[in-house]
């Protein structure tokens, strides 16, 4: 290979190289935004750990096998170029030492690399353990649906989880494949309409983590986001508690602007397509359960914040905000949306 062939091959590396780290760059920045960076390179899990310990000795084999490639490239570019009067270079065809040599590299190589890839597939595949916290995951497009049967609990787009205990994810959907994926808790698993996947993980660190659905699943699919609430055992337990009381209407007295939003509740028949446990009639589940919607911190597939400003645009009109949503645009007035907010902001 000439020298020039050798450089152009270079420059288009370094170019892609480039290109990956704008648009990495780019993917990131709605994330770096909510101060709630994606990333699989700091495991907050052990399922996350244990894909992280395979990453890790693999780059060191990868690394250590580059290396002595290379050297021996180097090594013999330097000390078999051609010289002026040199004799021809002897032939190593039929070699026993050197093809025996050749044959059992590659095979070593490849053992380093699936023995502990296939311990870690068993370890992780396996049954999660008893006493696990069982969730059921539901994708709707383009939103992510949580059941906790055990505890009577629904709730949407915002996963709470105690540190320390075991949590048993069974994972389907209700229209198309989507994929559930939170990166520092672990890999993806599909959620493939008539069939459920599994997978189980335990959180060791506070916090709130990002996920996102990993498979294009319509024109939302990059909104169909969810947060992942690591919390306490006091606090999962209190916020358990708060999760089980139904929701109370609004008193006409101290908050008339939510006892309003109520009254257009019920007239817009918004309790055909969504849930308020405690309200009568109100059993839908096209969209969310709005039980305690008011204490959520986001909105709309967890892409805007829970707030009236941010509330009262996709009351306004979801499918604006939200390209695709299958929430219709009900062409309400001021008043009505304003009032619709006082409403849902109450259902703490």
């Amino acid at each position: 290979m000439s020298v020039r062939r050798i450089r152009t091959l270079l420059q288009k590396f370094a170019a892609l190289a480039a290109l990956a780290v704008v648009l990495a760059s780019s993917a990131g920045c709605g994330w770096t935004r909510l101060n709630y960076p994606q990333t699989s390179l700091t495991p907050t899990s052990d399922y996350a750990r244990d894909i992280d310990t395979i990453l890790n000795q693999q780059v060191f084999w990868v690394v250590v096998i580059f290396v002595l490639v290379q050297g021996m490239i180097i090594v013999t570019v330097l000390r078999f170029r051609a010289r002026p009067g040199a004799p021809d270079p002897k032939p190593v065809h039929g070699n026993t030492a050197l093809e025996i040599a050749w044959t059992i590299a590659p095979a070593i190589i490849l053992a380093l690399v699936a023995v502990p890839t296939v311990e870690t597939i068993y370890r992780t595949q396996a049954p999660a353990a008893k006493g696990a916290l069982q969730v059921n995951v539901i994708g709707h497009q383009w939103w992510w649906e949580f059941q906790y049967p055990e505890l009577g609990i629904t709730t949407a787009s915002e996963l709470h989880v105690p540190a320390g205990r075991t949590v048993n994810v069974a994972i389907t959907t209700a229209d198309v494949l989507h994929s559930f994926w939170f990166p520092a808790i672990g890999g993806k698993r599909d959620a493939i309409p008539t069939h459920t996947n599994y997978m189980w993980f335990k959180p060791d660190s506070l916090g709130v983590f990002m996920g996102q659905c990993a498979e294009l699943c319509g024109t939302s699919h990059a909104n169909m986001r969810m947060r992942l609430f690591v919390e306490t055992p006091e606090q999962f337990e209190a916020w358990v508690a708060h999760q089980k009381q139904p929701a109370t209407d609004p008193d006409s007295v101290t908050n008339a602007a939510a006892w309003q939003g109520r009254k257009v509740w019920g007239d817009q028949i918004c309790f055909t397509c969504h849930t308020v446990n405690g309200v009568e009639n109100a059993v839908g589940i096209v969209g969310p359960n709005l039980t305690h919607v008011g204490s959520r911190t986001a909105i709309a597939g967890s892409i805007y914040p829970n707030d009236a400003e941010h509330l009262a645009k996709w009351i306004s009109n979801a499918p604006a905000a939200k390209p695709g949503s299958l929430m219709p645009n009900l062409g309400l007035n001021d008043e009505q949306v304003k009032a619709l907010v006082a409403y849902l902001q109450s259902l703490k």
